[in-house]
């Protein structure tokens, strides 16, 4: 397959719009040739996520209830940084805010779009190394658990299926291909 846009927009119109988010429709032509309608969400910040792993390979998980999901989650610690800013810069913020934790090594280990058939949302996930405990700052808006743990009990808890966000799935699969080939 060719990689051009085989889609024509006819027009365009924002249907939503907030600090965080902006919801368009478009009017299209779609590659079958026929008219409909796409939906797009444009993120306005980068979705960051940090894995950060002690020397004795364990790791930080961080619980909340996740409003669009109606359920608790368990993640790696994640937020969003702004555009304008340094991805790195925005991983040690969050890590800070919602562990306490600082780290003296970073490693970039993966980027990805999160849902792209409706979005642009692209996210950094980032190994965080040789920490630091410090107080942990968290927003107005979380209610976040903390909660240490062993490495290989977060991969078995991605394996049994009780970690579902998409962040800390890669994350924690990747850092263990990582681990089994001597890469970390």
């Amino acid at each position: 397959m060719e990689e051009i846009n085989p889609w024509k927009t006819l027009e365009s119109e924002v249907k939503y719009d907030n600090n965080w988010i902006r919801l368009t429709e478009h009017q299209v032509i779609n590659p079958s040739g026929g008219k409909g309608i796409y939906g797009t969400v444009h993120f306005k910040n980068i979705a960051i996520g940090i894995l950060p792993l002690d020397a004795d390979y364990n790791t930080w998980l961080v619980g909340q209830y996740r409003y669009p999901l109606k359920a608790y989650s368990w993640e790696i610690p994640e937020g969003g940084g702004p555009f304008h800013e340094e991805p790195l810069e925005s991983a040690r913020r969050e890590l800070l805010e919602e562990t306490g934790m600082s780290a003296r090594n970073w490693q970039e280990i993966q980027r990805m779009h999160l849902s792209n058939s409706v979005s642009d949302e692209l996210s950094i996930i980032y190994i965080a190394t040789d920490l630091i405990q410090g107080i942990a700052m968290p927003e107005e808006t979380e209610q976040l658990v903390v909660k240490k743990l062993a490495f290989d009990e977060a991969y078995q808890m991605v394996m049994n299926g009780e970690i579902t966000d998409s962040m800390s799935v890669v994350a924690i699969l990747k850092a263990k291909l990582m681990i089994l080939n001597g890469d970390l």
